[in-house]
């Protein structure tokens, strides 16, 4: 057995394997309607993953348009607000330390 709470209308928002305070009712383990949520949980939890790395491939994206921007000179980098060049620049740091990191393991290779 499930310890669950509902909405207003039915839907199930929270289960635990022990009573809570909020709880509004239980399910068998084996219910249909808990099997279908966790499932629907699972594939939310997915997705999430999916779009955060999605985020993350978009974010080198962007720093490339703000570099192709700048070198065209569409924009200046100082245009930009003082809390995006910050971050460009942390981040363009942090990619040439790992390129020179990975320098050192190529040659250490040989």
């Amino acid at each position: 057995m499930v310890y669950v709470q509902r909405d207003d209308h039915g839907r199930l928002l929270r289960v635990e394997y022990q009573p809570f305070v909020g709880m509004t009712d239980h399910l068998a383990v084996a219910s249909p309607e808990l099997t279908t949520w966790l499932d629907a949980k699972e594939e939310v939890r997915i997705r999430l993953i999916n779009l955060n790395n999605s985020d993350l491939e978009l974010v080198r994206v962007l720093e490339d348009v703000v570099s192709v921007l700048v070198v065209r000179g569409i924009i200046q980098y100082t245009d930009l607000p003082e809390a995006a060049r910050i971050k460009l620049d942390e981040r363009a740091l942090a990619r040439a330390e790992i390129e020179g990191l990975n320098s050192v393991l190529e040659k250490s290779k040989v």
